[in-house]
């Protein structure tokens, strides 16, 4: 993660090898959906990004087999602030979700295309441990949270 990055930050930590983990779980399981054409794992990756982005992730089963792999391979622990995995949680939600409902009304092109993208933030994640959301809060935090320049000078 670049020093200079706008990232969202919380009180909580958690293990960078687990998140990295967890992003290697969501990509297999986008390719399972894939390769089968079945929705179950998607309903199970978006069920699961839900648990993790509202403080849950002790119920997570993708954490939880994160950790155990963790845990059984005896990777060193190495804590990192959990804002930005939350954040990126809720992406992975939006975009499962909205994965989703695309394959209910039979859109399978831009399903694909979203799952395509989560799979790639996810194996980006996973693989070399860039955190996509660190790179798109700033825009989310800018649209939605910054207070402007011309609403200072009213107050």
């Amino acid at each position: 993660m670049k020093s200079y990055a706008l990232c969202p930050v919380s009180d909580k930590k958690v293990n960078e090898r687990v998140a990295r983990i967890n992003g290697i779980f969501t990509v297999l399981l986008i390719v399972v959906s894939g390769l089968t054409g079945s929705i179950i794992p998607l309903i199970f990756l978006a069920v699961d990004f839900c648990l993790r982005s509202f403080d849950f992730a002790r119920y997570s089963l993708v954490a939880v087999s994160s950790r155990g792999i963790v845990s059984y391979l005896h990777l060193n622990e190495h804590m990192i602030n959990a804002g930005p995995k939350i954040f990126a949680a809720r992406i992975g939600l939006m975009l499962s979700s909205l994965i989703i409902t695309l394959f209910f009304f039979h859109m399978y092109l831009p399903a694909l295309a979203l799952a395509g993208i989560l799979g790639l933030f996810s194996f980006l994640e996973g693989a070399f441990g860039i955190c996509v959301a660190c790179e798109i809060y700033p825009f989310v935090y800018r649209l939605f949270y910054k207070v402007r320049f011309y609403d200072l000078r009213i107050m």
